[in-house]
């Protein structure tokens, strides 16, 4: 599908964007990638790199010039701690970004859209895995309300531009679980649990200070599994399409972490756990029935994609996602 087409991966020094953009190349694809703060990560002669701001109109318009598709990974993101100290910084830059470009890539006559939303946007439902049919159901989860509306509101654009106007474009949501992997960001300031535990095990912290109970369960996906799931998603999608994209079990923090010790090697390593210290929610599982019947599923293991994470991070630890 993607031999010689031309596609935007907007947020291309992301951590999605950096491996989509391997990817696309791998394909065939000619790859624009657009990049903000952080220079590209992806250092491929091949890729047309265009530093842009999505806030503004004329930035979106330039990015997607030309092209057959766009994939939105731009995103405003950080962890817990901003999550719950300053939830509007996941909403103001984000609705600019997300309403601007895909009104840019419409207008550019783009042949298909992808939007990247989040698990995270669903309303509670205990322990029971969270199905595409439940996203409007009720609220998000306190925590995520204000990032959940903004994640919903996207959504809401895609469907109206694929399915409520004369001329539709057809659109891809991929609601994705939490992933890990290559290019993940390990800065402890923005780093999700994943590869905050990572960088904490191959730098051997001792004593290891770790925020929460250890209890959080959360679906994880490793993120070669991700791509091959978007990927097949936004082929298959005529009009418009919602999918979960995720592992489709459950793991513990505690479960994490002691799986890294031991796949490293680090023994006797003194963990401490702080149940002060912000954390988000005690549980998160994504059910994957819709996902398995369009023949997405995932193929890595947790204890394999741990074991590449690590060996990726004790490799690139200072390239910008490390």
């Amino acid at each position: 599908m993607f031999e010689n087409t031309k596609v935007l991966v907007a947020g291309g020094s992301g951590f999605i964007g950096a491996n989509l953009i391997e990817r696309l190349r791998s394909l065939g694809a000619q790859v624009r990638g657009t990049l903000f703060k952080s220079p590209a990560v992806i250092q491929d002669p091949a890729v047309e790199y265009i530093w842009c701001d999505l806030t503004k109109m004329e930035d979106c318009r330039k990015a997607v010039e030309g092209m057959d598709y766009v994939f939105m990974c731009a995103a405003n993101t950080s962890g817990a701690a901003v999550m719950r100290s300053n939830p509007l910084a996941h909403v103001t830059p984000n609705v600019l970004m997300n309403t601007q470009l895909i009104e840019a890539a419409y207008q550019a006559g783009v042949k298909k859209y992808c939007f990247i939303s989040s698990s995270a946007a669903y309303p509670p439902t205990d322990d029971r895995p969270v199905r595409e049919d439940e996203m409007f159901l009720d609220d998000p989860y306190d925590v995520y309300y204000a990032v959940g509306w903004m994640k919903r509101y996207a959504e809401v654009l895609c469907k109206v531009y694929s399915q409520k106007i004369k001329k539709p474009m057809p659109t891809v949501v991929i609601r994705p679980s939490n992933m890990y992997g290559p290019y993940d960001k390990f800065d402890f300031a923005v780093s999700h649990v994943t590869s905050a535990l990572i960088r904490r095990v191959v730098e051997r912290q001792n004593p290891m200070d770790i925020w929460g109970t250890g209890e959080d369960v959360r679906d994880l996906l490793y993120i070669d599994d991700f791509i091959d799931g978007m990927l097949l998603a936004f082929e298959k999608a005529q009009d418009y399409l919602a999918v979960n994209v995720a592992a489709g079990e459950g793991h513990s923090v505690k479960e994490v972490l002691h799986m890294l010790l031991e796949i490293d090697g680090y023994e006797n390593a003194d963990v401490r756990f702080d149940p002060s210290k912000p954390s988000t929610i005690p549980i998160r599982l994504v059910d994957t029935t819709y996902a398995e019947s369009m023949g997405i599923k995932a193929k890595t293991s947790l204890r394999d994609g741990l074991q590449k994470s690590v060996e990726w991070y004790r490799k690139n630890p200072f390239v910008p996602g490390a």
